[in-house]
C-alpha cells in the first residue's frame, strides 16, 4: 500500500483510547482465549453492540487470571462513518453493555499511530497484603492474607536490590521461554504500611510473566526471615527461578496505571493519578 493510500485509509477511521478498571475475580485474565471468560472478550462484545464493524480491542497489559486493574489502557479503531458518539456519550454507552465488575473510566480520541501496548513506556502495579492473624473479610478478594509477623525494615531493605536494570528471569514463571529478552528496568519498589495493610508499589518499563508476583512473594519471605535482604542480589544474578522466592497469589495484584510519552503532555492514566493524589 502506498503512503497516499495509507494516509487515506487512516483518514477514514477513528481510534479511541480507553482507561479500564475491573475486578478480575471471575475472569481468566485480560486476553481472549479458547476457554474461560476474559475481560478483553467481554469488552469486545460490548463494543459489538455499538459498532457494526465489531472492533478488536488492544490492551496495554495481559493481566493473569484473578488479577485486577484500575488503570489498564486499551484502544480500538472504527470506520469514521460509525463514529457518531462523542467520547463522553461513548463512555456511558460502553458501560451500559458491560457487567458491573468492568468499567471504562475514561474515553478520548487517540492519534492514528497510538498503540496501547507497544507505546507504553512504564507501568505500575500495586500488591496488597493484609498482615494480621485474622483476615479482613472485606479484602478477601483483593489482598493476600499473611497472618505471621513480618519484618518491614528487612523487606524495605531487600526491595532496594530490585531497583535498576536487571535480568528478572529468576522471578518469572514463563515455563515456555517465549520471552527472549528478560531484562527490565525497575524504577520503583517500595512498601507502604497503613495499619495492617501493606501496599507494595512496583514500577518498571515492562514486566515478565508473573514477575511482580515473584518479587512480592520473595519480599514477604524476607519479612518472614526465610531469606536475608542480601540474598536478593544472588537471586537476580542466578537467573534461576528455583533459587528465588515464592509467587504471591493473583488476587492481591492490581495494574494501577500505565504511562505514555506523547508530545510532552500527560496521558489519560497520568491525569488519573494526578487527580487521585490531590
Amino acid at each position: 500500500m502506498s503512503d497516499h493510500s495509507k494516509s487515506q485509509s487512516l483518514q477514514n477511521t477513528v481510534k479511541y483510547r480507553l482507561v479500564i478498571a475491573y475486578d478480575g475475580t471471575r475472569y481468566a485474565g485480560w486476553q481472549t482465549q479458547k476457554s474461560g471468560l476474559t475481560v478483553q472478550q467481554t469488552l469486545k462484545e460490548a463494543l459489538a453492540h455499538l459498532f457494526p464493524s465489531k472492533p478488536r480491542v488492544y490492551g496495554s497489559s495481559r493481566t493473569d487470571a484473578g488479577v485486577h486493574a484500575l488503570g489498564l489502557v486499551a484502544h480500538f479503531e472504527i470506520p469514521r462513518t460509525e463514529a457518531r458518539l462523542t467520547p463522553k456519550r461513548l463512555l456511558l454507552a460502553i458501560n451500559a453493555w458491560l457487567p458491573p465488575d468492568i468499567r471504562v473510566t475514561e474515553v478520548e480520541i487517540a492519534p492514528h499511530n497510538f498503540h496501547a501496548r507497544f507505546h507504553a513506556i512504564k507501568k505500575q502495579y500495586r500488591y496488597f497484603v493484609w498482615n494480621h492473624p485474622t483476615m479482613n473479610p472485606l479484602l478477601r478478594f483483593y489482598a493476600w492474607h499473611v497472618p505471621t509477623p513480618l519484618d518491614l525494615e528487612a523487606m524495605r531493605k531487600a526491595a532496594q536490590y530490585f531497583i535498576g536494570k536487571h535480568d528478572f528471569r529468576a522471578f518469572s514463571t514463563d515455563s515456555s521461554h517465549t520471552t527472549k529478552n528478560t531484562i527490565r528496568n525497575l524504577t520503583r519498589c517500595n512498601i507502604r504500611k497503613v495499619s495492617n495493610l501493606l501496599i507494595f508499589i512496583v514500577e518498571a518499563d515492562g514486566f515478565l510473566y508473573r514477575m511482580c508476583r515473584g518479587i512480592v512473594g520473595t519480599l514477604v519471605q524476607v519479612g518472614q526471615k526465610k531469606y536475608t535482604p542480601e540474598e536478593i542480589q544472588k537471586m537476580i544474578e542466578s537467573k534461576d527461578r528455583r533459587l528465588a522466592g515464592m509467587t504471591a497469589p493473583a488476587h492481591g495484584l492490581v495494574l494501577w496505571q500505565v504511562w505514555y510519552k506523547q508530545n510532552g503532555t500527560a496521558t489519560l492514566s497520568e491525569k488519573q493519578e494526578e487527580q487521585s493524589e490531590e
